[in-house]
């Protein structure tokens, strides 16, 4: 809409803020009608009319089998559009228009702000199944026309209250109408059912919707004078009313058509199931969050014992291999600690991968000067627990083996994401400027416990590639190339 609006006419940016917030709320327009909406503005030149937006209805069949929205219509083709916008009324047909054979009642709906006339509403409706209308449908009509003088009026829809739709109740989900003392005239079906599952016995007609609404909810202390209020239709708003046994989200209408509060439409929805599933969801979250802080401390717990246990050891051999142990516990500690401060199962790995920098620095001589560039992202937790301890395996196997007590060096973990969009992967690089590689050493067939941990880690769990190769200039590169999940889904 905001290309055509602005390719084509002289509106302005406020101006094309109201038609924004017109084409949020016209849904429930076409459904109370029944009809097809379509919006048209007059072009910058004044000859012709553009489609800029366009609506069918739920409640009933379209009058337009192909998209309106682009079209462009010369004026004087269409005289009640002509007579919508210049005499800024609503204009009606009186006999239907037949398109393939369906008879279609045409009306005009002049869309108004500021006391200017912005645009045009054809509303469309498909006559073909006409029958003697329910208590429900005439329902629906009356209010749509309501709807339609104040949009003619410029009073509707209501600024600063642009609603999302998909989270709103619509008129299907359940409809009541109010007269000007907030007084129940009509309750759909599906409306009377949301207020039986909060509690209500008897009809909702010629009750007063706030005060009933307030006597559902669960007591506590007086009468919620604000929820009367509200449930009584005066102001445009959405809320929720819980009670023991359900929960029932409501929307708000005041009508005036005419400028003076002659009732207000309540549409509602029963949302008991959805909030209950919600609470659920939250509690499942809120258990594994802690689940993964308890796996932290246990973890950490584990690493300490250890510590302890070398410390007892005389074997210097043993006492290594027991801080290699404690540096492999610790990294798989430092991933369960960031799930356990996310809502889901994926992490930022670039904070863990300082944090293994950090932790695995520590047994560098002081010379050894660690760093990482590139950024990793985000990764799945089931990618980021094996991909920590490969981290920590290499970057440890670099610091002991690259560099003599005395010499100053650099270890560079690099990250790329990469491939395409269908086959995402991370390309990881850990770089020193040390000794590099003895002559004849096959990283693949290596004995040493490290290198075995990386190659079952990167081929076996990630379904990775690994190699270690000499450095360009000097030292070693080792080279990872994992698939991963592509970020734009978290």
């Amino acid at each position: 809409m905001n290309d055509l609006v602005r390719q084509h006419t002289a509106l302005s940016d406020t101006d094309l803020e109201w038609l924004h917030l017109l084409v949020s709320e016209w849904q429930l327009l076409s459904d109370l009608s029944f009809a097809d909406l379509v919006l048209w503005v007059p072009t910058l030149d004044g000859t012709r009319y553009v489609s800029v937006a366009q609506m069918r209805p739920n409640t009933g069949p379209t009058s337009y089998q192909d998209d309106m929205v682009g079209h462009l219509v010369p004026r004087g083709r269409r005289p009640m559009l002509d007579s919508a916008l210049d005499e800024g009324r609503i204009v009606r047909e009186g006999d239907p228009e037949w398109r393939e054979e369906v008879p279609v009642r045409v009306e005009s709906i002049p869309v108004r702000r500021e006391g200017r006339v912005l645009g045009v509403i054809a509303r469309n409706t498909n006559l073909l199944t006409v029958r003697t209308p329910s208590r429900l449908e005439l329902t629906y009509l009356q209010s749509a026309s309501d709807l339609a003088q104040m949009i003619a009026a410029g009073t509707f829809p209501f600024p600063g209250q642009q609603v999302d739709m998909d989270a709103s109740p619509r008129a299907g989900d359940g409809l009541i109408r109010l007269d000007a003392e907030g007084i129940v005239q009509y309750a759909s079906p599906n409306a009377l059912s949301a207020y039986h599952r909060l509690g209500l016995a008897a009809d909702l007609v010629g009750h007063h919707l706030g005060q009933t609404t307030a006597e559902l909810a669960p007591a506590r202390g007086p009468v919620d004078e604000a929820l009367v209020k509200l449930a009584s239709g005066w102001a445009p708003r959405e809320f929720e009313v819980e009670g023991d046994e359900g929960v029932i989200q409501l929307r708000a209408i005041p009508l005036k058509p005419k400028g003076t509060h002659i009732g207000s439409l309540v549409l509602l929805r029963d949302v008991t199931e959805l909030r209950r599933r919600e609470r659920e969801l939250i509690t499942k979250d809120a258990t594994i969050r802690e689940i993964h802080h308890r796996v932290k401390n246990n973890l950490q717990t584990v690493a300490a014992l250890l510590r302890l246990q070398s410390r007892r050891m005389d074997s210097e051999q043993g006492r290594e291999a027991l801080n290699e142990a404690v540096r492999r516990v610790g990294s798989i500690a430092i991933v369960h600690e960031t799930l356990s401060q996310t809502l889901d199962e994926r992490v930022e790995f670039d904070e863990i991968a300082d944090r293994v920098l950090a932790m695995v620095a520590e047994i560098s001589p002081g010379k050894v000067t660690t760093r990482r560039t590139g950024r990793f992202g985000i990764l799945d937790a089931e990618v980021a627990t094996p991909l920590s301890m490969v981290l920590t395996e290499v970057l440890q196997n670099a610091l002991e083996h690259a560099f003599d007590q005395v010499e100053r060096g650099v270890v560079e973990v690099g990250a790329v994401r990469g491939g395409s969009r269908t086959e995402p992967r991370l390309l990881v690089t850990v770089q020193d400027n040390g000794r590099g590689l003895p002559e004849g050493f096959d990283p693949h067939r290596a004995g040493n416990l490290g290198l075995q941990i990386v190659r079952t880690l990167v081929e076996g769990e990630l379904g990775g590639k690994f190699d270690m190769v000499r450095a360009p200039e000097r030292g070693t590169q080792v080279i990872l190339d994992v698939p991963v999940r592509a970020e734009k889904q978290h």
